[in-house]
């Protein structure tokens, strides 16, 4: 019986080490700056928008399936955030899954996890790349969400800066036992970026 309640003491210490430890590693990940540093292989409704802002063509009418999937209410966008992530302190920041919520201008625009440990050594800078699937059929029928975002497209084409406010929160969750325990709020990153990201 001793033997018996002797392992599971030492199996409750060992767990609530590696929790400790997470919680450690989240607290680092807090401290960490970060820089959304582009955004790449952007798409709406199947279409490149590089392409697109190359070729002269910013009006919704040269998107293909643009038309459809506002009839069927489902206009994909899909695009990979890439975010740089510098850890100053001593201690290694990690995360092993997180969610996320993407704002334009204080707007949500879009949210998802990624299911993707990070790990950032001390005084070290790791790049994550958070793939983005969204119906961002909401975001587009706001007429005033429509024009900025055509003010900022167009301003990638003619050469006249727009400035915008992207806003990418974060939630990290931490193993225990067998699930996830997400941590109680938002790591939030606010990023002015340039119409110029898009070229």
């Amino acid at each position: 019986m001793k033997n018996l309640l002797l392992a599971c003491l030492i199996v409750v210490s060992l767990g609530s080490c590696g929790i400790n430890k997470q919680a450690q590693q989240i607290k680092a990940l807090e401290k960490c700056d970060y820089r959304l540093t582009d955004a790449t292989n952007i798409t709406i409704a199947g279409a490149d928008v590089r392409k697109i802002i190359q070729g002269g063509a910013t009006s919704s009418l040269n998107i293909p399936g643009l038309a459809l999937g506002l009839l069927r209410k489902d206009i994909p966008l899909r695009a990979k955030l890439n975010l740089e992530i510098t850890n100053p302190t001593s201690a290694l920041a990690a995360i092993n899954n997180f969610d996320y919520i993407v704002l334009i201008n204080r707007q949500e625009v879009f949210n998802g996890s990624v299911d993707q440990s990070v790990s950032i050594g001390a005084g070290q800078t790791t790049l994550v790349p958070v793939q983005v699937n969204a119906n961002i059929y909401q975001f587009l029928t706001d007429n005033k969400m429509v024009d900025e975002i055509g003010a900022f497209i167009g301003g990638a084409t003619n050469g006249s800066e727009k400035k915008g406010l992207v806003t990418l929160k974060i939630r990290p969750s931490i193993k225990v036992g067998g699930g996830l325990v997400k941590y109680p709020g938002y790591i939030t990153i606010d990023k002015e970026v340039s119409s110029k990201i898009l070229l």
